[in-house]
């Protein structure tokens, strides 16, 4: 009981602190293309609560995976409407990789002295913003709308076939619900869990061992 108090205790901050980066970047990267709505809106901020979302939230604490409020950005403003809202959408993740890569790495540095109590839980909060991020980051580059990968490859794609890619995105929750579904049930067959869990783990692991030798 003691224990499952002490992990929400490190996940709710790191959580809240997730998102809050992830979104603020959105709209950080939007404004700096010359749109000010994220800033008329109060979104450049890192108060998780003009981010929060309560049922993206509750899925991000429980299943590591989860959303918050959208920001509200208008193309219009860019000069390049598509190329911005791929670089707008790509901003998010890369905020979420960049954080869990240096909470790995101080993780690791302050592994030398865990044996401090205080270092022992400025290391576990570390692990959790690490790993949270780098879920939050993953999850958001699935090409599925509405999820950031699905404004990246649409720079790529032609305008028409963009326009009906992203006509699909009133279909995204349910699909992605799917997908989550399948990979828990692939898990239990093979008996290694959730497949999304796994590839965060794999890469979760790798980072950690590159940094034990560059550290240690």
């Amino acid at each position: 009981m003691w224990e499952t108090i002490l992990e929400y205790l490190y996940i709710i901050p790191a959580a809240a602190l997730a998102i809050s980066l992830h979104e603020m970047s959105h709209g950080y990267m939007s404004y700096f293309l010359g749109d000010p709505t994220p800033k008329e809106q109060g979104r450049l901020s890192l108060n998780p609560i003009r981010h929060f979302d309560l049922v993206g939230f509750i899925c991000l604490v429980l299943f590591r995976l989860g959303f918050a409020k959208p920001v509200r950005v208008n193309p219009y403003h860019y000069k390049n409407p598509k190329l911005g809202m791929a670089l707008v959408a790509l901003a998010g993740p890369l905020m979420n990789f960049i954080i869990s890569i240096v909470s790995f790495f101080i993780f690791v540095v302050l592994l030398r002295f865990s044996d401090l109590k205080i270092i022992e839980i400025i290391s576990n909060f570390l692990l959790y913003l690490g790993v949270l991020n780098l879920g939050l980051g993953l999850f958001n580059l699935i090409p599925i709308p509405p999820l950031d990968g699905s404004r990246i490859l649409g720079a790529v794609l032609p305008n028409e076939t963009y326009r009906k890619y992203m006509s699909y995105e009133k279909y995204g929750f349910f699909i992605l619900l799917g997908l989550m579904i399948l990979s828990d049930i692939l898990g239990e067959i093979t008996g290694t869990g959730s497949l999304f869990s796994e590839i965060i783990f794999k890469i979760y692991s790798w980072i950690i061992n590159v940094f034990i030798k560059i550290v240690y």
